[in-house]
């Protein structure tokens, strides 16, 4: 069994790592951070390939999909992702540029490339990795909620194309609350809500997704916010 894990040197996508090397998963951790990779390759078990790369760039995630293609891979966790705090009159529209590249393009792509390779065998899974923010708009977060709604409808829309043709692939959509990661200090932000510890996510994640549940949302308070958020309207959701 293979597993492909984009950000994969910190945060859920370190502690996803550990979790599916300990089920005897073989690894391709990507990553911008070539000695954080170094070090987890050293810490894993089984056998674990590192492939630095900056997944804004689209010449990159072509780069990435030829070199791992041949590798049959069971699992794709597109993972990579950041966040920005700010009025969106006021951030800096490189960096929001550089959000959608991340947040979205490289799922998309990355997506697209695999799934094709998936489907002809007839087996695979893919977890993409979104957030609760996707079911809501986020004033003071607008661009990062917005790329997190592309990722869990597009997730949503291709699982059930797949289940319709009965690909035998799956595709999931992860859609946490605050984790206990460095999200916080790239986007310059702190939640109210405390953050859920990463391997528990990780873990809850990948056994959701190994049995092809769609929407996954892990912990309770979580759960209950977006159960609750149905009732009512866009404009006070926003509020809140």
């Amino acid at each position: 069994m293979k597993a492909l894990i984009t950000g994969a040197s910190s945060g859920i996508g370190y502690s996803m790592a550990k979790y599916l090397s300990s089920l005897g998963y073989d690894l391709i951790l990507v990553a911008r951070n070539k000695e954080k990779l170094q070090m987890i390759q050293k810490e894993l078990k089984t056998d674990v390939k590192i492939v630095v790369a900056d997944l804004a760039q689209e010449a990159k995630l072509k780069e990435l999909y030829v070199l791992c293609k041949n590798d049959n891979i069971d699992l794709l966790i597109n993972n990579a992702g950041f966040g920005l705090f700010g009025e969106f009159d006021s951030t800096d529209l490189s960096r929001e540029l550089n959000m959608v590249d991340v947040n979205i393009r490289a799922v998309h792509i990355l997506t697209k490339y695999f799934l094709k390779d998936m489907v002809k065998r007839g087996t695979g899974h893919i977890l993409n990795v979104s957030s609760s923010a996707s079911f809501q708009a986020g004033p003071l977060m607008a661009t990062y909620y917005a790329s997190k709604a592309y990722v869990t409808r597009l997730s949503v829309a291709i699982n059930e194309e797949l289940r319709r043709s009965k690909a035998g692939v799956h595709v999931s959509c992860l859609c946490p609350g605050p984790v206990k990661t460095n999200f916080n200090d790239v986007a310059d932000v702190e939640f109210s809500m405390k953050g859920l510890d990463s391997d528990y996510v990780a873990k809850y994640a990948i056994d959701k997704t190994l049995k092809n549940k769609v929407i996954i949302v892990p912990g309770i308070k979580m759960k209950l916010a977006i159960f609750f958020n149905r009732f009512v309207s866009n404009k006070f959701a926003a509020k809140i």
